[in-house]
């Protein structure tokens, strides 16, 4: 069964590892086997992989469209996954779930979850910025 997407002009998308960038009118695709396909709002640009969380995202992102270079891939997410529980040891169940995606190579899943651990990243960095700055107000 056929995959239909509907780009909006201008929009982008990965489409088994070609960027592609509509023009200015709706454009529909039919994508007739099974490729990665990334929307543009799911697409985390290298630059914008500004946080922990982010880069973990990145690297399942490259896990996802670029396949050529897995073993690369799959060690810097190991790394990262290693310093980022180091950091923050409450996100020990998304990170086991995102673990078991990477390992079943599901990625889609993975990168969906990993969402939800930047997610995490910045409620943990808010409430780390709330409690720091209840202790410099002071008495």
């Amino acid at each position: 069964m056929a995959l239909k997407i509907v780009l909006k002009p201008h929009e982008r998308m990965i489409l088994g590892g070609a960027v592609v960038h509509n023009g200015a009118t709706k454009a529909e695709f039919l994508v007739e086997n099974n490729v990665p396909i990334l929307r543009q709002k799911n697409i985390l640009a290298p630059g914008d992989a500004d946080t922990p969380a982010k880069r973990i995202y990145m690297a399942i992102q490259l896990m996802y469209v670029d396949g050529e270079n897995m073993v690369k891939h799959h060690k810097l997410y190991w790394e990262l996954v290693r310093d980022f529980l180091a950091a923050a040891p409450s996100a020990l169940g998304l990170i086991d779930r995102i673990n078991e995606f990477i390992l079943q190579a599901r990625y889609y899943d993975g990168l969906k979850t990993a969402r939800d651990l930047i997610d995490h990243e910045q409620e943990v960095v808010k409430r780390a910025t709330q409690c720091f700055e209840s202790v410099s107000d002071g008495p």
